[in-house]
């Protein structure tokens, strides 16, 4: 198990250029998927993922879309904790980079709470591929362990939500968070939920930039990612109702591709071979835009095939700067994790939605373009032109 530390000093954080590394294990540690738990007074080294190195840089000079997408100045609010020390578990959707962005906003939460003399114990894990029954199975397992807040992203609102209300029905505090809620109207009694509220609008603002781009005529297909998570759904959704609109756009095909580049690199293969007009790719999450761009490269296409997907992966901004990729809508997963942990502590402080929090704390997303691509990869991950 992985052990986070929490002991730079305030003064120090904000006057010294922070380097924040991705927090992941290699699954072979356990088998199962990534472990991270925090804890205050604990430090061991932590591995780097794929994605390398997320730096934070002074925003002063960066394009106005790039400079807001994430951010790093962070600060606890002003509510004063009831306890010393909080015990979390936090299950998300799957081991990826875009999860690793928001454990460095929970890690950063955790150091925060340490300078005021609170320790916060979590535990950040995920299984190697979504799996709705495995995310069923941790939560249960979580049950037991007499955690004072239990946090999930959730995989499948329709199979996970009886889980939720399982547990919430036998006195545990359960709350949801990242991208993929399952809602009071979905008929869940969650606590409360922090990150993205907005999928479906960030899937029509997407569809919006392909469509203006392409003179809104024109043949596309569209890569969702995770059948049944909210987040990939509400997004595909926004993306068909804005193509309704236009009555030369068309949808050629839709493809579920599991949050897998490879799987979306195949699709996107199979899209180019059986539909000779294709215009545009929409993307769905942060996976398929690379393994779309992977494609159109591969066929010599970049000219004729315009592609939007979602957020911060290097290799996809990387196709952003250099053109390949039209669009990318970049969420503040940093802040999600922050968040995460302050609403945690005021529900395991027993406050309810409306005393001390909303019932959905809200994050951003960015529509970025080639302009703000180099600003994004100097911010994140310190790469210069």
């Amino acid at each position: 198990m992985l052990k986070g530390t929490h002991v730079e000093k305030k003064g120090k954080r904000k006057q010294k250029r922070r380097v924040l590394i991705f927090a992941v294990l290699v699954a072979a540690i356990c088998g199962q998927g990534v472990g991270l738990s925090g804890c205050g007074r604990k430090q061991e080294e932590m591995a780097a993922s794929d994605n390398e190195t997320l730096f934070q840089e002074s925003t002063e000079s960066l394009p106005e879309s790039s400079a807001k997408a994430v951010n790093f100045e962070r600060e606890l609010d002003e509510y004063q904790p009831s306890k010393k020390e909080y015990n979390f578990y936090f299950t998300y959707k799957m081991i990826h980079p875009w999860w690793d962005a928001v454990a460095l906003g929970i890690e950063d939460a955790a150091k925060l709470y340490e300078e005021m003399g609170i320790v916060i114990n979590y535990e950040y894990l995920a299984p190697n591929y979504a799996s709705a029954q495995d995310q069923i199975k941790r939560l249960s397992e979580a049950s037991f362990r007499n955690f004072d807040v239990i946090g999930v992203d959730v995989a499948d609102v329709e199979l996970v939500t009886p889980e939720i209300n399982r547990l919430v029905a036998n006195g545990q505090k359960v709350m949801t968070f990242s991208s993929s809620d399952a809602a009071k109207e979905d008929g869940c009694n969650r606590i409360a939920y922090v990150g993205n509220t907005h999928n479906y609008e960030d899937g029509v603002a997407l569809t919006e930039a392909i469509c203006e781009k392409l003179g809104y005529c024109g043949e596309v297909a569209v890569l969702v990612g995770t059948r049944g998570a909210p987040c990939h759904e509400d997004r595909a959704l926004g993306v068909q109702d804005v193509i309704a609109k236009y009555p030369d756009m068309e949808i050629a095909e839709i493809a579920y591709d599991e949050d897998s580049v490879d799987k979306a690199y195949e699709f996107t293969k199979g899209f180019l071979a059986r539909h000779s007009d294709l215009s545009g790719i929409i993307c769905c999450n942060m996976s398929n835009p690379v393994g779309a761009a992977r494609a159109v490269v591969e066929a010599g296409h970049m000219e004729e095939i315009v592609i939007v997907g979602m957020d911060h992966d290097q290799e996809a901004l990387r196709y952003l700067r250099d053109g390949v990729i039209y669009a990318l809508g970049v969420q503040d997963c940093y802040s999600i994790g922050f968040d995460t942990v302050q609403v945690a502590v005021k529900i395991a402080d027993g406050h309810l939605p409306g005393e001390a929090y909303p019932e959905k704390t809200e994050e951003i997303t960015t529509i970025i373009y080639q302009d703000g691509a180099s600003a994004m990869l100097r911010t994140l991950y310190g790469e210069i032109d």
